[in-house]
């Protein structure tokens, strides 16, 4: 069988539609005799039936592995070449208090951005001194908040906020450690860099702009100056992107060292994973090595000694460990016109497969035209593969879920199907629209599911709205339900 020549040039017509990439999906991800996928031991049939669709399952010993794979990369590299480095959890890519447990038994901090993410941190019991708070808008309340429990750092965005939180700790009498963003001008998602530092984005201070910053922190007896911050974007494979923002954050961070200490250099996160099998990420054990040696050798180039370090992980920890489940619900095929550059166009069929979840459980297609990848999850099958493109149940167009995939020819109404790689990005996007509850997450370990975030009812959606009388809907339904057993159709 040939390929449908509406696929993107990157997607591999497959040998076999029931296969499972190693690199999209947990390890423990495998089909059982019946063909029906399992992951962490439990069945997607069984997970289902408990749980409903759609469903978020998230490999609890995937995403500790993960976590201890980060930590001992780049504490390892760091200790390799003199110097020590923290990780911090990025908990924007998913957050719980079980997850926060998760990450904290591997020895890594949690990187915060909200006062929702602080209390989940602070209700799952990990010290406050292994906590970053982010965020280019703070409020008053959440920085009094912050400074009053103790957080490890707050990482400043504007020199506003950097009087606010003087104000605050002048009047609570307190020394709040803080670090500095910085926009070194790198933007590494594009795989291109900006040849200025002043970047179009809301986030942090140009590097004209720190030096001023950093001495007004200086001469603010609230306030310890602990280092600068660098973020330079998201899905990043490779060094060369971290070695170059590095280089150039150097520069200021040994002007800086005239005045005074500059003990941290925070170079964030932002490290890709396959999302397809087309993608193929840098091992982490390779970005840690290479990016401390990069910022090593830049040291020696300035003759300033090694700082200490700090990354944010959060996707490349939890993104693998998460598969969405939903319903196979209708199927069409439409027909398009095809034609490859300079030849007649010729039919093609595209067959769209909707699923009962879609851009408000997953909305990374949507915002940025993410790929994803797919398979059968209820059983196996031996038709050939034919292209889809899985979509939800809301009403737009762009509403999808996989852009692109070959599955079995037989799907049909009612299989399971299983999206892998939706660990990061996907439940805390998750929206109300259509008047859609959001699902639950599920942890699971050795065959065992437990719900570590509980999923919504249409009642507790319904209870949002004050013009909804929840009493006599329930009275209405129940008395709809009498009827409906009286004419036998129960």
């Amino acid at each position: 069988m040939s390929a449908n020549p509406l696929a993107p040039e990157w997607l591999v017509l497959p040998a076999d539609a029931n296969g499972l990439a190693p690199e999209v999906w947990p390890r423990s991800a495998r089909r059982d005799e019946d063909g029906v996928l399992a992951v962490g031991g439990a069945s997607a049939i069984a997970l289902a039936e408990e749980f409903g669709t759609p469903l978020m399952v998230l490999d609890e010993a995937e995403v500790r592995r993960r976590a201890d794979e980060a930590f001992a990369a780049f504490t390892g590299a760091a200790q390799r070449h003199g110097t020590t480095a923290r990780v911090y959890y990025a908990g924007k890519a998913f957050l719980c208090t079980e997850v926060v447990r998760w990450v904290a038994d591997a020895g890594l901090a949690v990187d915060v951005c909200t006062r929702g993410e602080l209390e989940i941190a602070l209700a799952a019991g990990i010290d406050p001194g292994r906590i970053g708070f982010h965020g280019n808008n703070k409020s008053v309340s959440e920085l009094e908040r912050a400074v009053a429990v103790g957080v490890g750092s707050i990482v400043l965005d504007s020199r506003i906020e950097l009087e606010r939180l003087a104000a605050i700790t002048e009047r609570l009498g307190v020394v709040q450690p803080v670090f500095v963003r910085v926009n070194s001008g790198v933007h590494a998602e594009t795989h291109s860099f900006l040849a200025t530092a002043h970047e179009d984005q809301k986030f942090g201070l140009t590097l004209e702009d720190a030096g001023p910053a950093v001495a007004r922190i200086r001469e603010l007896d609230g306030l310890e100056f602990r280092g600068l911050h660098c973020h330079i974007g998201s899905q990043i494979f490779g060094v060369s992107g971290f070695r170059e923002s590095a280089s150039r954050v150097l520069e200021l961070h040994a002007a800086l060292l005239a005045d005074g200490p500059v003990p941290v250099l925070n170079l964030g996160g932002g490290f890709g994973i396959a999302y397809t099998s087309a993608d193929v990420p840098t091992p982490i054990a390779e970005l840690a090595e290479g990016i401390v040696a990069a910022v090593a050798e830049e040291c020696a180039v300035r003759g300033i000694p090694m700082p200490q370090l700090a990354f944010e992980p959060g996707r490349s920890i939890v993104g693998t460990g998460g598969v969405t489940i939903y319903e196979v619900g209708t199927i069409k095929d439409v027909v398009v016109d095809a034609a490859a550059d300079g030849e007649t166009p010729r039919p093609a069929v595209r067959r769209y497969v909707s699923v009962d979840g879609g851009m408000s459980d997953n909305a990374r297609p949507a915002l940025y035209g993410a790929q994803y990848s797919a398979r059968i999850a209820s059983r196996d099958s031996h038709e050939p593969a034919e292209l889809v493109r899985v979509v939800g149940k809301h009403c737009e167009s762009g509403d999808i879920v996989v852009d692109n995939e070959y599955l079995p020819a037989d799907i049909t109404p009612g299989d399971l199907l299983a999206v892998p790689v939706t660990g990061a990005y996907c439940a805390v996007l998750s929206s109300n629209y259509n008047a859609v509850p959001r699902p639950p997450v599920v942890a699971v370990q050795d065959g065992h599911a437990r719900v570590i975030v509980r999923g919504e009812r249409l009642e507790d959606l319904l209870a949002r709205d004050p013009g909804i009388d929840l009493g006599a809907q329930r009275e209405r339904h129940t008395t709809e339900r009498s009827a409906t057993a009286d004419r036998g159709e129960a």
